[in-house]
């Protein structure tokens, strides 16, 4: 296993088909519907166990997005390549076409003074993870991750960004109290239980959803 840059892989061969985000390489195929999309997913499981390495993979009706990098060396490998170059050549003789323009990631961004007593209140409201120094993570790796940025000044103003987080109704009391035991504060619970306002101690806004008490 040899650790390549996001540059090497960009300009090999054979991976047109794909691009590196972060540290991460990613594709998004165009499958048409299910079943082949699903005939090319059975085609990257025989890949990925000969090659003892494993893609991330997000199949939906007529697309499928896939990720690769080597978490134990925290970047890309010439394992992805390898494997990248190969499922390009099973999408091409199931005759499924790349769209490239559709590659994209995201996370969310949180400026804070005080980055671990944020990332405390963010790891109890969406059941995250810390993840290093400033991030919190997934640990089942299928939602976003978020990051928090250290402030040198607290910024002024109230915050126009917030996040709405769906959880099961059965769930959403016990989401709101570990919330606030994390350090949130409750900012309104007047349309509880279809959401409830939080801020975390900082004063970032999340509401926690459910499908009760709605229309």
């Amino acid at each position: 296993m040899e650790k390549i840059t996001a540059q090497q892989f960009s300009e090999a061969d054979g991976v047109e088909d794909w691009r590196v985000l972060w540290w991460q390489a990613f594709a998004v195929y165009r499958t048409g519907d299910f079943a082949t999309g699903l005939a090319f997913v059975n085609e990257i499981g025989r890949l990925a166990e000969a090659a003892d390495h494993h893609p991330d993979l997000n199949l939906r009706y007529g697309r499928l997005e896939i990720r690769l990098a080597t978490h134990s060396a925290g970047s890309l490998t010439d394992l992805d390549l390898s494997l990248a170059r190969e499922i390009s050549a099973a999408a091409r003789a199931l005759g499924v076409e790349a769209e490239v323009q559709h590659v994209r990631t995201w996370e969310f961004a949180l400026d804070a003074m005080d980055v671990d007593a944020v990332r405390d209140f963010w790891c109890a409201v969406l059941g995250y993870e810390r993840d290093g120094d400033t991030d919190v993570s997934d640990p089942l790796g299928l939602y976003p991750p978020v990051y928090v940025q250290q402030m040198d000044q607290p910024r002024t103003g109230r915050n126009r960004i917030h996040i709405d987080v769906g959880v099961p109704h059965d769930q959403a009391r016990a989401r709101v109290a570990e919330a606030l035991a994390a350090g949130g504060t409750l900012v309104n619970d007047d349309f509880a239980p279809a959401w409830w306002t939080l801020a975390d101690p900082e004063g970032n806004e999340v509401d926690i959803a459910t499908w009760q008490g709605r229309d």
